[in-house]
């Protein structure tokens, strides 16, 4: 995995202050973004909220986060990503602090849409520094591994946070959150090495072209609804609405929730790193990483179509398992999208799919509480069945018709079809 700027005698140390300050920053990214899973019933419970309003101050984590992306993109294109990412971070421990805090459904909203915003380059941010220094061929595998310390984060969320309540609140839960976001931008900060190549001088006319480059290009928009709604349901259900309905529906207790919402991060590790190593070796015998997403997304609508159903206790967990696993498909696409476009685009490229893929997450996300809202609720903060059938067939159908845009959109389609008009 030899770079041709770093020097055999320090390349792993140079992997190591790379890939750690980064895969830290994920990991709290992450768990900052799915806690409220776990700890729905007591934001809930503490300031009386319904559906809808637990749905929105959730998802205000993805609106701001989707509205960084742009102008982090370019920022990312032109300045050192390490000195962004650290500087952000420390937005996000101040919204941690005010969630802390907050003693009101408007304060939490606030701090919880800060919390979006200063995490919203630590994805983007090591994408973007794996660029430099790996090349092309690795960006699946090694993209694997960041965001399977993001996968580690939504387990801490799980059990370990439910462990943690018997110690604290979910008061206590953001104070510690806050003082580790700090805590990783001191670090981030500290032990990220430069890259020695510099970015191009561009001035903000021509970036904003580098992007307009990006929005005009056919196979962007190909791929792009169908990465956005995959990864958006799947984030959208996992970081909030799985824990509501393993307990409305599965009637499981919150010990049981808390254990099965782990193993769905645990086979989203797992799908993580196996996703991006699979899609190395297969890209080494001339299977795109293209087709192995598009298989992964059409076995997760089979998934979620398995969920709607209400599967029986027999396979239920299993089922959830699943859904943790393949749900990570989507992920590849940023990597074919890099692979795409220049290298000094790189920056916007995965910026602006992710500024759609948040943007869905948000849209799905409130709309999904929305749905369920509609329905009387059996207890205070209980829903029936019907109400996470009905949300849930919403997601899954807009993913089903971006699939159906993905293989007509085609060139070879395209042909066919003007074939036949002939």
């Amino acid at each position: 995995m030899n770079h041709p700027d770093i020097p055999p005698d320090t390349l792993r140390p140079a992997l190591a202050s790379i890939l750690i300050p980064f895969a830290l920053g994920y990991y709290l990214s992450y768990l900052a973004r799915v806690v409220n899973a776990v700890l729905a019933s007591d934001l809930v419970a503490d300031l009386a909220l319904g559906a809808e309003t637990l749905g929105l101050l959730t998802a205000a984590y993805f609106i701001t986060f989707a509205a960084a992306q742009l102008p982090l993109g370019l920022l990312l294109d032109r300045y050192s990503a390490r000195k962004i990412e650290s500087l952000l971070l420390l937005v996000a421990a101040a919204g941690a602090l005010l969630f802390a805090l907050g003693e009101s459904a408007l304060t939490l909203l606030v701090g919880r849409a800060l919390i979006g915003l200063g995490v919203s380059a630590c994805l983007m941010a090591a994408f973007k520094t794996f660029t430099l220094w790996f090349r092309p061929e690795q960006l699946p595998l090694i993209n694997g591994v960041i965001l399977a310390s993001g996968g580690l984060g939504a387990l801490t969320a799980t059990r370990p946070v439910q462990l943690a309540l018997s110690f604290t609140d979910w008061r206590g839960v953001f104070w510690s959150l806050a003082a580790l976001f700090l805590l990783s931008a001191l670090v981030l900060y500290r032990f990220v090495p430069e890259h020695n190549e510099q970015p191009p001088a561009e001035s903000l006319k021509r970036q904003w072209a580098g992007l307009t480059t990006i929005l005009k290009d056919a196979f962007f928009w190909r791929i792009a609804p169908l990465t956005m709604l995959s990864q958006g349901g799947f984030i959208a259900i996992q970081s909030l609405w799985a824990g509501p309905w393993l307990q409305d529906v599965a009637g499981m207790s919150r010990e049981q929730t808390a254990d099965t919402l782990f193993l769905i991060a645990l086979a989203m590790v797992t799908g993580f790193l196996g996703m991006g190593w699979l899609a190395t070796r297969l890209d080494r015998v001339g299977v795109r990483p293209l087709w192995l997403s598009v298989a992964g997304m059409l076995a997760f609508q089979g998934v979620q179509w398995l969920i709607i159903q209400i599967p029986t206790t027999d396979n239920l967990i299993a089922t959830w398992v699943a859904f943790g696993f393949v749900g990570t498909t989507g992920i590849i696409q940023y990597a074919v999208l890099s692979q795409h476009f220049p290298r000094a685009l790189s920056g916007r490229v995965n910026t602006t799919i992710n500024l759609f893929s948040f943007v869905s997450i948000f849209l799905l996300q409130s709309l999904m509480g929305w749905v369920i809202g509609h329905w009387p609720p059996l207890s205070p903060g209980r829903y029936p069945a019907a109400a996470y059938q009905a949300a849930f067939s919403g997601v899954l159908s807009l993913q089903v018709l971006a699939m159906v845009w993905f293989a007509v959109a085609s060139p070879h389609t395209k042909r066919h079809l003007r074939a036949l008009i002939k």
